[in-house]
Order: structure tokens, then C-alpha cells, then sequence
């Protein structure tokens, strides 16, 4: 057996199963978030579609779902295959080094020596054999003890994801083109992101992780570390009978730090780690304008419509159209054009301000309309 498919065997996919995607909404809820919804028109939710691309690298018995407890039933009707081991609920968001700590805590406890890949339970990826082949080298660099992320060849100069600056080629048995990472940084501007374009040098952060999952402890610890001793006591209870006292003493007093910040930015700055370019086209669906680009196969004059008997009249008009109501909605002569239709709340906007939608969001929420949240 090679070192490589050895490394596969000790591999468990991580589903971090958590936000509202708050630039979604309204059609986004915090009882319905981003990943419970099909916004491909494939017919299957964003989740399903994670579990499909990761159960043949590490086979539905070894994907953890971390997700909040009102979302287990609908989580679990998605994914029928889900062990229910395998299932870690929230009872409050803590951001991703708590979701992501937590599940690598009880698997490293479970099985010494695990290697862990976690992947958002909502981005939408095409070209599945690529995406295996890179996970497949990410898993062989990420034995050798570094920290790897899978980073995003951009097409394009957006500004709506992080960068990732590669540095140098890494001679690493099983993944010929893993690279060194110089840098993180953050969302730029749109003169920024061309620049990191034509360089040649930056890679979308796809926010894809993958590592030993005590190598990932101890990078957590090493930043944070009243977070990692929480996330051991919790790792400790957890297959016991002390669980739930346990995850509602300790849980909410967890500090709330994105995994970037804690372990991605300080381990890249030390030099400690990797990144396999991937080959394949990724989304992170993180607004509407990503939607319409999705289902307008890069022609920008098309109108995507979603939403099943969603019924729209359209003249001269391009964007997107999402209807959960039976209203006729007329568009004539509007370019670019957002308009997201439910029976409690109504968005207009452009493709070009789809950004901003997180602003109304956390305007409703200071208002007290948390009834349309």
C-alpha cells in the first residue's frame, strides 16, 4: 500500500453546516439557511451536494456534519446516510475554529492520527474528478504535518472572495503541486483584485481545510489557548453520558474566531502552510449576483428565474428572479436586476449592491423585525 492511499484510509470529511447567509436573504433564514437550498436548479440542496462530492474520497460513514440543533431534522432528511455519530449540533453559533476544533477534537480522541478535510456545507463546485485529485493531494501533504487549504484558480478579478499569495513549489510525495503560502489577504478592491489577477501569483480562498486533526489542535492551541482547552473538555464528554451538561457549560463561553484567523493567518506566516491549486470551477454562492452568474452560463444579458411556478414576464431585462409566491412579477427594460419574492418579505436591488444585502439584514435585526429573519 502507498504512503498515500494510507493517508486516504485515515481520511474523514468534515461538513460544517452553519451561517444563515445573510446576503441571501430573505430567501435565506435563520430556520432555512444557504444550505438547505438547491440554488443550482440540479434539483438537489446545496448540503446534498457537498455529501455527494465528498463520500467517495472518505465514504458516508466517516462525513461529520457539525450543524445548530434547530437544523438537525432537516439535515438529517437530507442526508439519510448520516451516521448518528457522526452528527455534532451547536446550541449557538461560535464561528468556524469552534465547529471545525471541535469536530477535529472528538475524531482525533476516536481515532489517533485522523486525517480531517473540512468543507462548507454551501459552496457550489463543478468538475467533481478535479476536485477529488486535489483533495487526494491535499490529504498526502497534510500527513507530513502541515496545515494544506485547497485555493481557487481565479478567472476573473472579484471582489467578493479572499486571496491566497502562493510562494514556492513543495517536493511532496503524492502532490506534485502543492505550493507554499506567503500570505493571506483579505477581499480587495476592484483595482487589487486585478492586479492579483495578472500577477499569477493569488489563488481564491475557497475556505477548504485539511489537515492531521492534532496538527490542527495544536495550531489552534497555539493561538487560542482557553479555546483548545474547551474544545478537549468538550472532545472528553463527548461520547458519554455527561455530553449535554457538558456542551451547555462549556460551549457558549467559547471564543467566536474564524478558523483563518486562528490558524490559516498565523500558520501561513510561519511558513507552515500549504496549498493545492484546484482545478475546477468554485462558488461560494455568497449573493445574489453569484446566483445569476451560476445559471447564466456567463452571458449577462439572461434573466435566471427561480423558484418552482415562479411566474415572470419578462421584456429587455437581465438578472435574476427568485419567486417562493404564485404573483406575477413584470420586468421591462432593467438590466442586472435582483428581485427575491416571498410571502413576507420583498428585495429589490442590482447585481452590482447584491453585497450590501447583509446590511439590510443587520438593520431589520437592530429594528426588532427579527420576525423576517
Amino acid at each position: 500500500m502507498s504512503h498515500s492511499s494510507a493517508a486516504l484510509d485515515r481520511f474523514y470529511s468534515v461538513i460544517p453546516a452553519g451561517g444563515i447567509g445573510s446576503r441571501l436573504w430573505p430567501l435565506s433564514r435563520a430556520d432555512a439557511p444557504k444550505f438547505l437550498h438547491d440554488l443550482t436548479g440540479s434539483g438537489q440542496t446545496l448540503l446534498r451536494a457537498t455529501w455527494d462530492r465528498l463520500a467517495p474520497l472518505s465514504g458516508d460513514q466517516r462525513i461529520m456534519v457539525v450543524t445548530g440543533r434547530a437544523h438537525r431534522a432537516a439535515v438529517e432528511e437530507q442526508l439519510p446516510e448520516l451516521a448518528d455519530l457522526n452528527v455534532v449540533l451547536e446550541s449557538e453559533p461560535r464561528d468556524s475554529s469552534a465547529a471545525i476544533g471541535l469536530a477535529a477534537a472528538i475524531l482525533e480522541r476516536r481515532e489517533p492520527g485522523v486525517i480531517i478535510g473540512s468543507f462548507a456545507a454551501d459552496h457550489v463546485i463543478k468538475g467533481p474528478a478535479a476536485f477529488r485529485q486535489a483533495v487526494v493531494e491535499a490529504i498526502a501533504a497534510a500527513d507530513t504535518g502541515l496545515i494544506v487549504t485547497i485555493g481557487i484558480q481565479p478567472t476573473e478579478p472579484a471582489i467578493g472572495f479572499g486571496y491566497i499569495k502562493t510562494g514556492a513549489d513543495l517536493d511532496i510525495p503524492g502532490a506534485p503541486s502543492a505550493q507554499s503560502v506567503n500570505s493571506f489577504v483579505e477581499k480587495p478592491s476592484p483595482a487589487t483584485a486585478k492586479r492579483y489577477l495578472s500577477s499569477g501569483q493569488y489563488l481564491w480562498n475557497a475556505g477548504m481545510f485539511i489537515a492531521r486533526a492534532d496538527r490542527l489542535l495544536e495550531e489552534i492551541g497555539a493561538a487560542e489557548p482557553e479555546l483548545l482547552a474547551g474544545l478537549l473538555e468538550l472532545a472528553e464528554a463527548w461520547d458519554t453520558p455527561r455530553r449535554g451538561a457538558v456542551v451547555d457549560q462549556v460551549w457558549p463561553k467559547l471564543k467566536k474566531i474564524a478558523i483563518d484567523y486562528s490558524v490559516a493567518e498565523p500558520v501561513a506566516a510561519r511558513g507552515g502552510l500549504a496549498v493545492i491549486p484546484g482545478q475546477f470551477d468554485w462558488d461560494d454562492v455568497g449573493d445574489f449576483a453569484s446566483i445569476a452568474k451560476i445559471h447564466a452560463n456567463g452571458r449577462k444579458r439572461d434573466l435566471a428565474i427561480l423558484g418552482e411556478g415562479a411566474r415572470v414576464l419578462a421584456d429587455s431585462s437581465s438578472g435574476i428572479v427568485v419567486s417562493h409566491t404564485k404573483r406575477m412579477i413584470a420586468l421591462i427594460g432593467v438590466d442586472d436586476i435582483v428581485v427575491v419574492d416571498t410571502p413576507d418579505a420583498l428585495l429589490v436591488t442590482t447585481s452590482a449592491n447584491a453585497q450590501k444585502v447583509k446590511a439590510v439584514v443587520d438593520a431589520l435585526r437592530l429594528s426588532g423585525s427579527s420576525d423576517v429573519l
